[in-house]
C-alpha cells in the first residue's frame, strides 16, 4: 500500500501559527523590481539597492515570470536569467518528475534557495540517471507557485558565509507577495504544436515496413487555474493566499522503431511487423496533476514587534515511462503483453512546509527569530509492466516504495549600527546563529516489486527480478536517520569613504556527522564617479553532504551464468562499499573570486561580472562497478552474492570561470508606448582537474574507473558555454508586447569514447507574447514559445539504438519544440 507522508501535530502547530502571522522585516522595503529596487539579499544593509550592492543581484519581478507560456517557476527563471539552467531530461526516471536547475554551471545543490529569506528545505529525490545533476538532490522550486511570488533576487556569488551550506555558486530568494486587498485569478491554457525530424536505422534484412523522415504532434496540452487574494488582518495585518491547479498531458517524441518486434514464424517475419505502433516511447514530458496552496500571513503587535510565517502544500501526481519492452524481449511475459509493452513510472509527491517568526527591536538591536519547516515525500508506485520473474501470474501495477525528507531550522538575527570615527557610514554589525535538523527515511516496496519468483526463460536461465524499469525497494535498503547541525556568523558592512563600501563575513558551523567548516567573505565596491564602480569579492564557502547522498540505497539482481548477484547503490559507509574504498563523505569546499564593473550611462544600466569558483572534493555518484574483477574481488573480502555497484565519493576537483553581462535601457517614447530591454549573457567554461581513485580499485586488473569520461565531460560541456538573452517589452494603454530570444551555445552529448560524442551546435530560441486590457480587470494574452519550432540535432540511430530516444538529454532548452498559449486574468 501506497505511504503518504502526514506532518506531524508538532508541524502543524507551526503552520498553524504562520496563518495568523506575518513577513520578515526585510519584506516591507520592497518596491517594484528594477534597478532602483531594495535588495535583502546578499547584504544585511536596509536600503540598499540592486545597482549599489558589492555583489550581483539580479530581480525577477512577477510580471517577468508571468510572460512566458509555462508556469513552473524553474523553467521562467531559466528563461529571464542566462546564468541559470534548466534542461528537462526524460526517461530518467523520477528526474522526469522532478526536474533540477542550475546556476552557473555548477551542480544543482551547489546553489541556495531561501524563502523571505529563510533556508527551503530539498527534495527528497536524489538525481541517479544520466542526465545534468546526476547525483544531487536540489530545491524543487515548482513547489512555489507563480501566484504568490512578489519577486526573486538572484545573488550571483558565493554565500556561504553569509547563508551556510550549499551557497557556492550563489542564492536564491524567493520573496512572496505581502497584500492585505485586492486579487487576481488567471486561467492559461496552451499545447506544443510542433514538427520533428527523424533519423531512422535500416530495416532488418527482409522485412518490408518503412519509417517516415518527420513527424508532426500535438500534445502535451496543458491547463493551469490560479489565483492570489490579499485579506486584512487586523488593523495592519495581511494575509496571502495562492493557489494553483495544473493538469498536464505528456509530450511524445519518439523515434520510430524499426527493430523486429516479433519472433519469426516458419521462418517469416510476423504479419503483426506491418501494423503494431513503432512510435511505441513516451521521450517528452511527463503527464502531470498538480494541487497547490501557499499562504502568507503578518502582523504588528505593540510597539515595533511584528510576527510573520507562511505555509504551504502540494501534491504532486506525475505519470512518465521506461524503454519500450518489445514483444519477444526476454523481460516481457507474451501472456500478459503480447505486442510488448510500455513501463509507467507514476510517482506521488508530497511536499508541505511552514514557518512562524517575530522581529522588533530590543535596544539598539532589530531582532528576527524564526522557525522553519519543510518535508518533502515521493512514493513510486509502477504500472503497465510485469515482474518476468512471476510469469503470467505476475502483477502489472506495483508498489515501489519510496523516501522522504524533512528539515527544521531555527534562526535567531541581531542587526545594528555602530558609529565607528573615520568611517563614511554607521558600521552595520549582524550577528545570528542558525540550529538546523535533517531527517531522510527510505521504505521498501511491496515483495513482488523486488523480488525474483522463480520462473526460468526458455534458454534455462533465470528472469529478470523485480517489477520492470523500476523495482522496488527492499526492506533491507530501508532506513531513518537524521542528523544536526548549528551555525554562528557575524557580518559587518560600512563605507570606509564616501566611494569606498567594504563587507565581510565569517561563519562557524558544526554537523555533528562530518565535522566542522568555517568560511569567510570579503567583498568590496569602489565608486569612481555616480556612472562607473568596480566591486569584487574573494570567499571561501562549502556544502555538506546531504543526507540523500548518505543514506540512499537500492538494489537489483543480476544472473551470471545463472547465479543471482545483488547489484546495488552502497552508502558510503556499507561494508561492501568500504571494501572498494568507500570512505565517509566530507564537506565540498570552494573557493570563489569575482571582479565586477557596474555602469550608468543615462538611462542604461550595465553590469559585467568575472567569476572563478574552485571546488575540492566534490560528491559524486561513482560509476556502476561490474566488472568480472570486482565481482572476484567483492567475493574474495567475504561478500559472496554481491555483484557489485556504485557509491557516493569525494574526489573530483573543478575550475569553473565564467563571465555574466547585464544591460538594460527603459525608454519612454511618448505616444508610441514605453519599452523595455535588456540584452544579458553569460559566458561559463568549468574544468575537471582531478577524479576520484581507491587503492583497492586501482590494485585490480583490469582496474575499473571510478569516474568515467562520460561524467567528466557531462561536468565539462554539458551544459552551454555560453547563453544570451536579448528581449523587448512595448507597452501602450492596454496593449503590450514582449519578444525575446535566447541563443543557447554549443553543448557535448557525451559518449564513453570520442566515437560516440555528439555535439549540440548552437541553437536560438525565439519567444512572443502579446497582451491586452478588455478593461481595468480583465485582460487576455497570446503567445507562442519557441515560434519557430527548433530542436536540437537528431541523434543517428547508433547512438539511438532502442529508437525510443531521437534527440539528447542534454539539449539546454528541451525537446518539445514550440508551445502555443492563450491566458485570461481577472483582477480584482
Amino acid at each position: 500500500m501506497q505511504q503518504r507522508f502526514v506532518p506531524h501535530q508538532t508541524v502543524l502547530a507551526v503552520s498553524i501559527a504562520a496563518l495568523c502571522a506575518g513577513p520578515a522585516l526585510a519584506q516591507d522595503a520592497a518596491p517594484a523590481a528594477g534597478t532602483s529596487t531594495v535588495v535583502v539579499t546578499g547584504t544585511r544593509v536596509a536600503n540598499r539597492t540592486a545597482l549599489d550592492t558589492a555583489s550581483p543581484v539580479d530581480i525577477i519581478s512577477a510580471d517577468t515570470l508571468k510572460t512566458t507560456g509555462s508556469t513552473e517557476l524553474n523553467q521562467a527563471l531559466s528563461v529571464a536569467l542566462p546564468s541559470l539552467n534548466f534542461p528537462r531530461p526524460t526517461l530518467t526516471d523520477g528526474t522526469d518528475t522532478v526536474r533540477p536547475a542550475t546556476l552557473r554551471g555548477m551542480a544543482p545543490d551547489q546553489s541556495l534557495v531561501l524563502v523571505n529569506s529563510k533556508r527551503r528545505h530539498a527534495s527528497s529525490l536524489i538525481n541517479l540517471n544520466q542526465s545534468i545533476g546526476r547525483g544531487a538532490a536540489a530545491v524543487d522550486l515548482n513547489t512555489i507557485p507563480s501566484a504568490i511570488v512578489k519577486n526573486i533576487e538572484v545573488l550571483r556569488d558565493g554565500a556561504a558565509a553569509q547563508y551556510g551550506s550549499d551557497a557556492i555558486a550563489g542564492v536564491v530568494n524567493v520573496r512572496l507577495r505581502t497584500d492585505r486587498a485586492g486579487g487576481e485569478g488567471t486561467v492559461t491554457y496552451g499545447a506544443h504544436i510542433s514538427e520533428y525530424d527523424l533519423l531512422n536505422a535500416p530495416v532488418p534484412a527482409g522485412g518490408t515496413w518503412t519509417a517516415p523522415n518527420s513527424r508532426k504532434r500535438t500534445d502535451g496540452q496543458t491547463t493551469t487555474v490560479s489565483a492570489w487574494k490579499g485579506l486584512p488582518l487586523g488593523e495592519n495585518g495581511f494575509i496571502t493566499i495562492a493557489a494553483e491547479y495544473k493538469n498536464q498531458e505528456h509530450t511524445e517524441r519518439s523515434g520510430y522503431d524499426m527493430r523486429q518486434q516479433y519472433a519469426k514464424v516458419n521462418g517469416a517475419y510476423d504479419p503483426r511487423e506491418l501494423t503494431i505502433n513503432r512510435f511505441d516511447a513516451w521521450y517528452g514530458d511527463p503527464e502531470m496533476q498538480q494541487k497547490t496552496v501557499f499562504v502568507n500571513a503578518g502582523s504588528n503587535l505593540a510597539g515595533d514587534v511584528k510576527v510573520y510565517g507562511w505555509s504551504s502544500y502540494q501534491l504532486r501526481d506525475a505519470r512518465s515511462a521506461g524503454y519500450f519492452r518489445i514483444p519477444q524481449d526476454a523481460r516481457n511475459v507474451q501472456a500478459i503483453y503480447p505486442n510488448g509493452f510500455l513501463p509507467i513510472i507514476a510517482p506521488t509527491v508530497e511536499d508541505f512546509s511552514a514557518a512562524a517568526g517575530i522581529s522588533g527591536t530590543l535596544g539598539d538591536w532589530d531582532l528576527d527569530t524564526s522557525l522553519v519547516y519543510g518535508q518533502n515525500g515521493m512514493n513510486y508506485d509502477v504500472r503497465n509492466t510485469l515482474n518476468a520473474s512471476l510469469g503470467p501470474a505476475s502483477k502489472t501495477v506495483f508498489d515501489a516504495g519510496g523516501f522522504s525528507y524533512n528539515q527544521l531550522v531555527y534562526n535567531l538575527t541581531g542587526v545594528r549600527k555602530f558609529d565607528v570615527g573615520g568611517l563614511a557610514s554607521p558600521l552595520n554589525v549582524a550577528l545570528g546563529t542558525e540550529a538546523r535538523r535533517e531527517g531522510y527515511a527510505l521504505h521498501a516496496g511491496e515483495p513482488d516489486s523486488w523480488r525474483n519468483g522463480g520462473v526460468l526463460l526458455p534458454n534455462g536461465k533465470p528472469a529478470a527480478s523485480g517489477a520492470q524499469v523500476f523495482p522496488g525497494f527492499r526492506p533491507a535498503n530501508a532506513s531513518n536517520s537524521s542528523r544536526t547541525a548549528i551555525g554562528v556568523f557575524v557580518d559587518v558592512e560600512a563605507n570606509i569613504t564616501d566611494k569606498l563600501l567594504a563587507s565581510a563575513a565569517l561563519r562557524e558551523e558544526h554537523y555533528n556527522d562530518f565535522g566542522s567548516n568555517l568560511s569567510g567573505k570579503l567583498a568590496g565596491r569602489f565608486d569612481f564617479t555616480k556612472n562607473f564602480a568596480l566591486r569584487g569579492a574573494v570567499q571561501n564557502g562549502f556544502r555538506a553532504p546531504s543526507l540523500q547522498q548518505q543514506r540512499f540505497t537500492s538494489t537489483s539482481t543480476n544472473f551470471v551464468d545463472g547465479i543471482p548477484y545483488e547489484i546495488t547503490t552502497f552508502t558510503p559507509n556499507d561494508p561492501v562499499a568500504v571494501a572498494l574504498g568507500a570512505k565517509p563523505l566530507k564537506a565540498e569546499k570552494s573557493t570563489n573570486f569575482s571582479l565586477g564593473a557596474v555602469v550608468r550611462l543615462a538611462a542604461v544600466s550595465l553590469t559585467i561580472d568575472a567569476y572563478r569558483i574552485n571546488v575540492r572534493d566534490r560528491i559524486v555518484l561513482s560509476e556502476n562497478l561490474l566488472s568480472d574483477a570486482v565481482r572476484n574481488y567483492i567475493v574474495s573480502q567475504g561478500f559472496p552474492g554481491v555483484g557489485g555497484g556504485r557509491f557516493f565519493i569525494n574526489g573530483v576537483d573543478t575550475k569553473t570561470k565564467g563571465v555574466d553581462i547585464v544591460a538594460a535601457l527603459p525608454y519612454n517614447a511618448g505616444a508610441a508606448g514605453r519599452f523595455d530591454f535588456t540584452l544579458a549573457g553569460n559566458f561559463n567554461r568549468t574544468d575537471v582537474t582531478k577524479v576520484p581513485t581507491t587503492a583497492q580499485l586501482a590494485a585490480l586488473n583490469p582496474a575499473p574507473v571510478l569516474f568515467d569520461r562520460v561524467n567528466v565531460l557531462t561536468l565539462e560541456k554539458g551544459q552551454p558555454k555560453n547563453k544570451i538573452t536579448a528581449s523587448a517589452t512595448w507597452k501602450l494603454d492596454g496593449w503590450g508586447v514582449t519578444a525575446r530570444a535566447t541563443r543557447y551555445g554549443e553543448v557535448l552529448s557525451p559518449g564513453t569514447t570520442a566515437a560516440f560524442d555528439f555535439t549540440l551546435k548552437p541553437r536560438t530560441i525565439v519567444d512572443l507574447e502579446a497582451r491586452y486590457a478588455l478593461t481595468r480587470q480583465l485582460s487576455l494574452a497570446l503567445g507562442a514559445d519557441n515560434v519557430f519550432d527548433q530542436y536540437s540535432e537528431t541523434l543517428p540511430p547508433a547512438l539511438n539504438t532502442t529508437n525510443n530516444t531521437p534527440f539528447s538529454n542534454y539539449t539546454p532548452f528541451g525537446n518539445n519544440g514550440r508551445y502555443v498559449y492563450a491566458r485570461a486574468s481577472y483582477s480584482f
